[in-house]
């Protein structure tokens, strides 16, 4: 898999993390407006009937044909071969540090883990850690933008879109791997589907949350940007932006809890 990587774009990310680091760019607030909700909750609705038509019964199927144990090897092979991505956005944020880590991790567990199936990175404390060029659009002081939902693609926002393009296709392997190969049945994109599918099924036992939100497109879009917040902050956020990302006090606190005992009124659970 060391083949597929091109190290062109992290020759060039070492130099414009040089860049970010004379600029001092500071990370914008928060957004907790939702300007194109219409649409967004359309697109999710369309989203949420393809979940259910296709990719939710294939990752249902995945699950019964595989054990545990195969679907966390297969999830570390593709978490080993999404690094690049990793490695190149902390170069392009100026975090050498963690890009040289993230670099012994990748070799690591590809040569030692037989292709990244196995995970001795770890037990060496080359603990994993996730980033991307929208993280990246952020520490550069790029604003979030207003919060978006794209068919089969499902929550992200003006500024995070950009990281589709640029690492899928400077710093994916798989999507390097799908370019420069063409085979019958499309199967040179089979690598990426089968991504998305340990994704979907590794989401199934989280179902349980969802179901219990009065408004689940409004879970879905708040955890998201949670999540967002904390991968730009490396986990720790401050405690000003995590106010601004909730944006409430306790007339709104009261107000959702009221709202929540009226869903559970005109949808009470079935007696089992």
């Amino acid at each position: 898999m060391l083949r597929f990587f091109n190290p062109t774009p992290v020759r060039n990310g070492l130099l414009a993390a040089s860049l970010l680091v004379l600029a001092g760019c500071t990370i914008a607030k928060p957004r907790t407006d939702d300007p194109w909700e219409k649409f967004n909750r359309k697109v999710y609705a369309f989203n949420v009937k393809v979940d259910n038509a296709v990719i939710r019964p294939t990752a249902v199927v995945y699950r019964k044909l595989t054990s545990a144990n195969v679907r966390r090897l297969l999830s570390n092979f593709f978490a080993n071969l999404r690094m690049p991505i990793t490695i190149a956005n902390d170069a392009l944020q100026g975090e050498m540090k963690d890009a040289l880590k993230g670099t012994g991790r990748f070799l690591i567990n590809t040569t030692a883990g037989f292709l990244g199936f196995f995970d001795p990175a770890s037990e060496m404390r080359l603990s994993r850690q996730e980033t991307d060029f929208a993280v990246t659009l952020a520490k550069w002081g790029v604003g979030e933008g207003p919060y978006l939902v794209l068919p089969f693609v499902g929550s992200t926002s003006a500024r995070d879109i950009w990281r589709m393009p640029v690492d899928g296709r400077l710093f994916d392997p798989m999507g390097y791997y799908s370019r420069t190969h063409e085979y019958e049945l499309g199967r040179q994109y089979w690598p990426s589907m089968a991504y998305l599918v340990t994704l979907r099924a590794g989401a199934i036992d989280a179902e349980n949350l969802v179901e219990g939100a009065f408004d689940p497109y409004v879970f879905y879009r708040d955890a998201y940007r949670q999540r967002r917040l904390y991968l730009i902050y490396d986990g720790e956020p401050p405690f000003e932006a995590i106010q601004q990302l909730q944006g409430l006090d306790e007339d709104d606190l009261d107000s959702l809890l009221q709202e929540q005992v009226d869903y559970e009124k005109q949808h009470p659970t079935p007696n089992p």
